[in-house]
C-alpha cells in the first residue's frame, strides 16, 4: 500500500495500483462504505476461497520465504507498512498475512469489460483489493478516508509509504499518510520488507521467474508518543521510524528523496519548496 492527500500520487496508498499537511489531510467522507462489516457476502467468500485454494498453491509452487508471520495481531485494526518493488507485492502480502488484509487499488482494474476484465476484476477482489479512482484533490482526499475507514472498522490495512514501485531497488523518502493514519486511527503499524520480488516478476513481465522471494513482518510499532496527526513534525517523525523499520527488514541502499518525477516546470517546483509534505 502512500497516500498524499494534496499530490497527485495520492491513491498509492494501498499499492501502487492505487500507484497511501494540515487542512486538506482532513478528507470528505468517501461514497462507498468500506468497512469489512459493509463488505458483501460474496467478496467474502471469494476471498475466503483464495486463501484456502490460489494461496497454499502459490506457497507450493513459489515457495516464498516468509519471516515474522506472528509479528501480524490476530485481530483488532493494523497497518501494513511496506517498501514497494513490484506488481506482484500486492499479491504476495495478502497470500500470506495470517489474517484478511485489504488495500486500495486503482478503480481501472475493476473496470475492464469481456472475459478479462471480469477475471480481472475477480482476481483483484480475491486478494482484498478495494477499487478507489486516482488523482489529486477531492479523490485524494476520499482514498485518505477510504483507508481511514478500513484500518477504523477493525481490519488490516496493506499500504507503501514510498507512494509507488522503485524502479531501481533503493528505498525511497516516506509519504507521511501512513503515519497520519495510524497516529489519527491508534492502529499500530507493522513494518513489512520485501526482497526479490522485482526480480520474481520485473517491471514488464508478463510472466513470473524461478525466484524465491521474501516476506517478512516486523514488530509492531506504537507511533502514538510522537503526538498528535496534526502536527507536521509528529507525522515526520513517525514516518521516518516506519522509514527504518522497513529499510531494517529490506536490507535495501536509502535514496534520501521521494520517488517521484522531476517538477514539470517553475510553479511546480515553487509548490513544493514551499509544501514538501508529501502525504
Amino acid at each position: 500500500m502512500a497516500l498524499e492527500a494534496r499530490d497527485s500520487e495520492a491513491a498509492h496508498t494501498g499499492a501502487e495500483h492505487a500507484d497511501p499537511g494540515d487542512g486538506a489531510e482532513r478528507a470528505g467522507h468517501a461514497d462507498s462504505a468500506v468497512g469489512s462489516s459493509q463488505v458483501s457476502a460474496a467478496n467474502r467468500r471469494l476471498y475466503t476461497l483464495a486463501r484456502f485454494t490460489i494461496a497454499p498453491l502459490a506457497r507450493l509452487i513459489f515457495r516464498p520465504r516468509v519471516i515474522g508471520r506472528n509479528n501480524v495481531p490476530k485481530r483488532g485494526p493494523v497497518i501494513l507498512a511496506s517498501n514497494h518493488l513490484s506488481f506482484i507485492d500486492s499479491v504476495a502480502i495478502p497470500m500470506v498475512a495470517p489474517r484478511r488484509v485489504r488495500f486500495l487499488a486503482k478503480s481501472s482494474y475493476f473496470e475492464g469489460t469481456g472475459l478479462g476484465g471480469r477475471l480481472q476484476r475477480l482476481f483483484f477482489t480475491a486478494v482484498g483489493a478495494i477499487p478507489v479512482v486516482r488523482g489529486a484533490g477531492s479523490a485524494a482526499q476520499a482514498a485518505l478516508e477510504q483507508s481511514r475507514q478500513i484500518i477504523e472498522s477493525g481490519d488490516a490495512f496493506a499500504l507503501y509509504p514510498e507512494g509507488t514501485r522503485s524502479l531501481d531497488g533503493r528505498l525511497y523518502k516516506g509519504r507521511t499518510g501512513a503515519a497520519w493514519l495510524a497516529l489519527t486511527t491508534g492502529a499500530p503499524v507493522v513494518p513489512v520488507g520485501l526482497k526479490r520480488t522485482n526480480e520474481f516478476l520485473p517491471v514488464g513481465a508478463k510472466l513470473p521467474r524461478k525466484v524465491r522471494i521474501t516476506i517478512e513482518f516486523g514488530k509492531p510499532l506504537d507511533l502514538s508518543r510522537f503526538g498528535s496527526a496534526d502536527s507536521g513534525r509528529a507525522r515526520r517523525l513517525a514516518t521516518d521510524e516506519i522509514m527504518s523499520a522497513i529499510q531494517a527488514l529490506s536490507g535495501q541502499e536509502l535514496a534520501g528523496s521521494y520517488n517521484e518525477a522531476p517538477p514539470s516546470g517553475t510553479v511546480e517546483r515553487v509548490k513544493r519548496m514551499f509544501h514538501p509534505e508529501r502525504m
